[in-house]
């Protein structure tokens, strides 16, 4: 079949990435002596520069990766938990608030990403924290390509920042990112790096030493308390309609550190996927995936209606569980062994019939009662929809314009694998901390306001992301690495692509290109909560039988643009040694590199 590109192919190692700088960061990482691990932060931290909007140095960064030194895989967590003062009672009972807001100060959680790229570099890397650094400095100090998406992003809520984020007006909107193809600078963000490398430094020449001392500048030292500053100093409008002082203190900082976990696994067609825990929403995907071994999806058309109808029904359920079971395992108890069990999947595959269901049917595991706000869902949904119409103001204006994420996937040439997820602390997510050049995530908003509930707010929680990076083992050893940004579409683009290339045999672009699709069934993780039953949308390359197709199975589908389903990339690498590497065409953006 027609690629808009050729799947690289190689032996030395590949990067794909969802920008093409970022791949080339870490193929120059590779060239010149470094390992995966080292390319994969060496990208991870010139992705918050090139693509602003987003992610950042606030933000969050779940990792897979494969260690050939270990033969073992780990799952580093770089989701921060809600602060201490981040209580139900407090956003609830004390300022009024029925669901958590999307923007602002009141969101944000302890962020991750960066000590979760410094214990993958400390752990697994071989370069000095400088070393790796020193792109994504380079590119702060001296100017980024501003891609369209950050100059439309920063229209977006311009009115919000020259109005009420003076801080973030001051950075976005005179430095050159309002300017498509230009060059955009980040100073104060670049200072930042630089101070972290000095007193990095200054601990002495052991290069792990040297990353404790960064991580403890940038969670007990100036960062965190630049970071405690701001919020206590400046209180940001939000999605609320009101202005609130960050919850967030150094303190929250000092006590919080990213950590190594086991992979959930789960086997597909001979090949093991591995996905992070129930503090994400990756189990869905393997849920997914463990009701759809049960049909035959090779015989399936992989652009027909049958298959999507299937994927997707099979996805309604999957993700109706994710709503009520899913949360931090550290405070809840989240049946994941009988949600992957073979007898409950079958219960639950026999619900999936020729026509659609827009019912919101979660299981019952270990006889379970599962709770949701599917109900609340609809009417906020409803809600926005009214709002919309009588052209009251935009969620814009309050910063709610919508963020997205990043991925990277590496591969080198002793066959170490990373698959990272970076995402949130994007420009728009919350004010720009002024000495510091970046600003918070707004991860939080994933939270409900219920205890009771398995995702309800609790200090020290991690709050269930999105964030979905992915690893498939073939025959027990380490074969891919992919993922993609997309939010709740994470995990609904990643098993179609692996199905289409384990079922009916596609390479990774060939897999990456062909048109997908995505339900909005269940609800969503983003403020406003909103949920839209049956909504099925598909890319506009889709034959027009195939909609007519599931209109009539019940879906309520409609066609999207011809190039808007899919943000993918991945990597892999066969037995003979060979590396191939695939990235997104859709916005012009994503790049794999490789030789």
């Amino acid at each position: 079949m027609f690629t808009t590109r050729p799947e690289i192919a190689g032996s030395f190692g590949a990067v794909a990435s969802t920008h093409w700088i970022a791949s080339g960061v870490g193929m120059a990482v590779l060239e010149r002596g470094g390992n995966a691990f080292d390319a994969a932060a060496a990208a991870g931290f010139t992705l918050q520069i090139v693509e602003p909007h987003l992610n950042g140095p606030g933000g969050d960064c779940p990792i897979i990766l494969h260690s050939a030194r270990l033969d073992a895989q780990q799952v580093i967590c770089g989701q921060g938990p809600a602060p201490r003062a981040m209580t139900v009672a407090k956003l609830r009972d004390e300022l009024g608030l029925e669901i958590v807001p999307g923007t602002g100060f009141l969101c944000a959680p302890i962020p991750g990403a960066f000590d979760a790229w410094a214990l993958m570099l400390r752990d697994h890397g071989t370069w000095r924290l400088r070393d790796v650094l020193e792109y994504a400095i380079g590119y702060a100090r001296n100017g980024a390509h501003v891609v369209p998406r950050v100059s439309a992003t920063i229209e977006t809520v311009r009115p919000l920042f020259e109005s009420a984020w003076p801080s973030s007006a001051a950075l976005w909107l005179h430095n050159g990112a309002t300017v498509p193809g230009g060059l955009y600078r980040n100073p104060a963000l670049a200072d930042t790096y630089e101070r972290v490398l000095r007193e990095a430094e200054a601990a002495g020449a052991d290069r792990a030493r040297q990353i404790e001392a960064a991580r403890d500048a940038w969670y007990g030292g100036f960062v965190a308390e630049a970071i405690g500053r701001f919020g206590r100093g400046f209180a940001a409008l939000d999605t609320s309609g009101r202005r609130h002082h960050a919850l967030l203190t150094a303190d929250d900082m000092a006590g919080w550190r990213a950590t190594v976990e086991t992979p959930l696994a789960h086997d597909y067609r001979g090949h093991t996927v591995l996905k992070c825990g129930p503090w994400s929403q990756g189990p869905a995907m393997l849920q997914t995936l463990a009701l759809l071994e049960g049909f035959d999806i090779a015989a399936m058309d992989p652009v027909g209606a049958e298959f999507v109808h299937t994927v997707v029904e099979a996805m309604k359920l999957a993700f109706a569980d994710r709503e009520a079971f899913y949360g931090d395992p550290d405070f809840v108890d989240v049946p994941m062994a009988t949600l992957l069990s073979p007898g409950y999947t079958a219960e639950r595959r026999a619900l999936i019939g020729a026509q659609a269901d827009n019912d919101f049917r979660p299981g019952s595991p270990d006889g379970m009662a599962p709770r949701t706000d599917y109900a609340a869902a609809l009417r906020r949904a409803g809600e926005m929809a009214m709002a919309a119409g009588t052209g009251e103001p935009t969620v814009s204006r309050l910063g709610a314009s919508g963020g997205d994420t990043c991925h990277v996937d590496v591969i080198d040439r002793w066959g170490n694998m990373v698959s990272a997820t970076p995402s949130a602390g994007w420009l728009q997510s919350s004010p720009t901390i002024p000495e510091l050049g970046f600003c918070l995530g707004s991860r939080c908003q994933m939270f409900w306001l219920d205890e009771e509930l398995p995702n309800g707010l609790e200090p020290g929680k991690r709050p269930r992301t999105t964030l979905s990076p992915s690893m498939v083992l073939r025959e027990g050893r380490p074969w891919m690495s992919f993922g993609t940004p997309g939010g709740e579409q994470q995990d609904q683009w990643q098993p179609i692509m692996l199905m289409r290339m384990i079922d009916h045999r596609f390479t990774i672009q060939q897999a990456i290109d062909l048109p997908s699709f995505h339900s909005e069934h269940w609800i969503s993780s983003f403020w406003p909560r909103g949920a839209r039953p049956g909504k099925l949308v598909i890319e506009g390359r889709f034959a027009p039988a195939v909609l007519g197709a599931l209109l009539a199975r019940g879906h309520r589908a409609e066609m999207g643009g011809e190039w808007s389903e899919g943000r993918l990339t991945g990597a892999r690498r066969e037995a003979d040694g060979q590396i191939f590497a695939g990235a997104n065409p859709r916005g012009m953006q994503g790049y794999a590199v490789g030789r």
